[in-house]
């Protein structure tokens, strides 16, 4: 009698990039990675991608830099038109596998649907999305329905100290010195 084989799922699940097109004739497919360092994507495995509303496991036989580019091979998959099929899932690990952060760092992931209030109590509204610009990072805060200054979203930078004054991942909240009217 064969055992059914049954495929994990992540517990939390973290979105940390996309399968690209397939890349060559042998099954190998180009990566987008959304971490911070590109390559550190391969360092967070096993990878899971969703499939027909299915878990699947992915394991990675190797991945090299190509040109402005990573490939990857999946096992498994050893033509152009099987490694087109994964085009366009996204790559998800359990966000269980991400190392703790030293107090004052922060994965975005935790940020998002945090209350922003400002040191005088004013909320803000919730984060929906954090933007990279370059310099700093950028919390987007959609305002709340009523909010007293007309804001449907505020742009905020993540100035740990200067803007961001505290952050407490246990309630949810974030406290800014920002004015409301901005």
């Amino acid at each position: 009698m064969s055992k059914q084989l049954t495929a994990q799922s992540p517990a939390t699940p973290l979105i940390l990039g996309k399968m690209g097109s397939a890349y060559g004739i042998r099954g190998w497919l180009k990566v987008f990675s959304s971490t911070e360092d590109a390559e550190s994507i391969f360092d967070y495995q096993p990878w899971f991608i969703q499939r027909a509303g299915q878990w699947q496991l992915v394991e990675l036989e190797g991945w090299k830099r190509h040109n402005q580019d990573m490939i990857i091979k999946v096992k498994g998959i050893d033509d152009r038109d099987t490694a087109g099929l994964l085009t366009n899932c996204e790559i998800v690990v359990d966000s269980g596998q991400l190392p703790e952060l030293d107090g004052g760092d922060y994965y975005w992931k935790d940020l998002i649907g945090c209350q922003v209030v400002t040191t005088q109590g004013y909320e803000l509204g919730k984060v929906t999305e954090l933007m990279e610009t370059g310099s700093n990072d950028v919390l987007v805060v959609r305002a709340n329905l009523k909010d007293a200054f007309g804001a449907k979203e505020r742009l905020i930078p993540f100035l740990d100290g200067q803007v961001i004054k505290n952050v407490d991942l246990a309630t949810g909240s974030i406290e800014v010195d920002w004015d409301p009217g901005f």
